[in-house]
């Protein structure tokens, strides 16, 4: 699957893609079908949880800090609000510029998204777009510009299945139980972006009990490893590693990449607000 947008948050998007764990985990049944796309629980999230993290650029073996990107929740009534905003470093500027900001907003009882916008600004290429979802009817429509304030085009499109935009992807996986499934299992998630519908999987690697992210200390962690959606940015055999926290807030704490010219690294750097304890440093 490809995308000729240059956007750096579909790398940034993963950070969030944890998996919640039952407090009593249960062997799944024989004929399990995975999670239901339609409607989702939240149990690992609360209002007012921000985490940020730092990203790294590596060209010829040198890893260069590149930027930063920052993730928050806001209550509103019966939805949640998800924002993120993505900026380099004015040192890395003479290589790459970016400022991004994406926001969702999801129905709280299925954690699905009504509307959506983002503002692209990423070196010469720049787009705002905004996306109405219309779940019960499989149906979206897309208002796009240039840039926010200037002329729109509107467009509408059909579905196969309930859908998610990227950033509410992001929560929706950190609510699904991994805990009942076996290595190796893929889980499918659908989001729509750039006008088109991606069937993509998050697949679960495995336990490790020690995982050293840098400036930080060592954590129980969980690995996965999500499709990606090839194009400028990830060729078509990009494997991405993603470390989630093993515990209930099931965060991101380490991901790692190559992508279309060199590697990067996004590690996390601070965070506020989490549901839970953070229980998964080890000792």
């Amino acid at each position: 699957m490809k995308t000729n947008k240059p956007m750096i948050l579909l790398l940034l998007s993963f950070l969030l893609t944890g998996f919640s764990m039952p407090q009593t985990p249960q062997q799944p049944a024989a004929d399990t079908l995975g999670p239901e796309p339609c409607a989702t629980t939240n149990n690992t999230f609360q209002n007012g949880e921000k985490i940020t993290y730092k990203i790294y650029y590596n060209l010829n073996f040198v890893w260069i800090p590149a930027g930063e990107v920052t993730f928050k929740i806001f209550d509103e009534g019966n939805q949640y609000h998800y924002q993120a905003i993505g900026t380099t470093y004015s040192s890395y500027e003479w290589f790459f510029t970016v400022r991004d900001e994406y926001n969702s907003w999801v129905d709280k009882n299925t954690l699905l998204p009504n509307y959506s916008e983002r503002s692209v600004n990423e070196g010469d290429y720049s787009i705002f777009e905004k996306i109405s979802f219309n779940q019960h009817d499989r149906k979206t429509t897309v208002w796009r510009a240039k840039k926010r304030g200037e002329a729109e085009t509107k467009t509408e499109h059909t579905v196969k299945d309930c859908v998610h935009d990227v950033l509410s992807s992001l929560y929706q996986l950190r609510n699904v139980d991994f805990a009942s499934q076996q290595e190796g299992y893929a889980m499918p998630f659908r989001i729509f972006m750039d006008k088109e519908e991606y069937p993509l999987k998050m697949k679960y690697v495995g336990k490790e009990s020690k995982n050293k992210v840098y400036g930080m200390g060592k954590y129980k962690t969980l690995k996965f490893q999500p499709d990606v959606i090839a194009g400028e940015v990830f060729k078509e055999d990009a494997k991405m590693s993603v470390w989630v926290s093993d515990d209930q807030n099931r965060i991101p704490l380490l991901i790692e990449t190559p992508v279309s010219v060199g590697s990067v690294k996004m590690v996390i750097k601070e965070y506020w607000g989490l549901k839970y304890d953070f229980t998964a440093k080890a000792k």
